[in-house]
């Protein structure tokens, strides 16, 4: 058998850890057998690194990062902790797998309370990364959303690069848009859920949160590495 180490990025929010521990355990529901467990690249403990050390001595080990997009965390934290082990390998990131938007945009209908108006303009909110895949992968990840709802959709990032989310917000305004909704790109309340729901949006969406369909993503990505 083969280890999971769903790997996520950690956070003080207890709403938030209580929100990828739920997430986690609909992953093993769907896993019996297999045997999962968590780690943190930052905040939190037990550490990716520490994580790795023990798994890896034990069985073949797929870290699952339960994060969106590539980041320093993916390409840098994630991939320098699995490089040296012949037996660990590590998964994609979530965001751009087509039920993540599913998932966007049911969040975003429970925003609006099921009713789409005219002049309604949805504003992607994703984290934000200088990495060049990141910003791919967002991309990505609004033209998923963009065959599912009926608003257009633009792209604001909480940090790194711009636009941020309230430039992108206020862009909206200035191009017409009657209301401005933030769809929250992010997997848990925490930080970057705050600064998404201080952007100055007319509605926020939650947090992806804790979905059969993403702990169906988290699967599919184990299974692919």
């Amino acid at each position: 058998m083969t280890t999971l180490i769903a790997c996520s990025h950690g956070t003080d929010s207890p709403e938030g850890r209580r929100t990828v521990e739920d997430l986690v355990d609909l992953v093993r529901q769907r896993m019996p057998g297999t045997r999962v467990v968590q780690a943190f690249v930052d905040v939190q403990e037990p550490t990716v690194v520490d994580v790795i050390e023990r798994e890896r001595r034990l069985d073949d080990v797929v870290v699952a990062p339960l994060l969106l997009s590539v980041g320093f965390h993916t390409a840098v934290d994630i991939a320098d902790a699995v490089r040296p082990h012949e037996n660990v390998r590590q998964g994609e990131p979530l965001g751009t797998h087509p039920l993540i938007a599913e998932v966007l945009a049911a969040r975003l209908r429970t925003a609006i309370a099921g009713t789409w108006l005219p002049g309604d303009h949805v504003v992607l909110a994703a984290a934000g990364s200088s990495n060049p895949a990141a910003v791919a992968d967002v991309a990505a990840a609004a033209e998923h959303l963009a065959r599912l709802i009926p608003a257009p959709i633009t792209i604001g990032y909480a940090s790194a690069i711009e636009p941020r989310i309230g430039a992108a917000v206020a862009s909206a305004r200035r191009d017409g848009a009657a209301r401005v909704i933030a769809a929250s790109h992010v997997l848990a309340p925490g930080y970057f859920a705050g600064l998404v729901r201080k952007s100055g949006a007319d509605l926020v969406s939650a947090p992806l949160g804790v979905d059969v369909r993403i702990a169906e993503v988290v699967v599919d990505r184990f299974g692919a590495a």
